[in-house]
């Protein structure tokens, strides 16, 4: 568990970005996203689509690491 939470809180931290900021951002609960940052529930895909274009939203660099840390963390365990 926790590739999207782990690329999730590199991205929040490094971009100064509040859990609560991308929550409103994204309609969602505080909540949910703190259980996808500390790593207690995976997003669905569906949601991770929702956290890209969110932080697209709140800052277009975020959201491309974002991307790639996710993928790259998805690609090194597929290998």
């Amino acid at each position: 568990m926790g590739k999207a939470g782990a690329s999730l809180r590199q991205v929040l931290e490094k971009y100064s970005i509040s859990q609560n900021k991308l929550a409103v951002t994204m309609g969602v609960s505080r909540n949910t996203v703190n259980q996808w940052f500390n790593e207690t529930r995976d997003p669905l895909a569906e949601a991770v689509t929702e956290i890209v274009k969110a932080l697209r939203k709140l800052d277009e660099a975020a959201a491309k690491e974002f991307v790639e840390l996710y993928l790259k963390e998805s690609w090194e365990d597929e290998a």
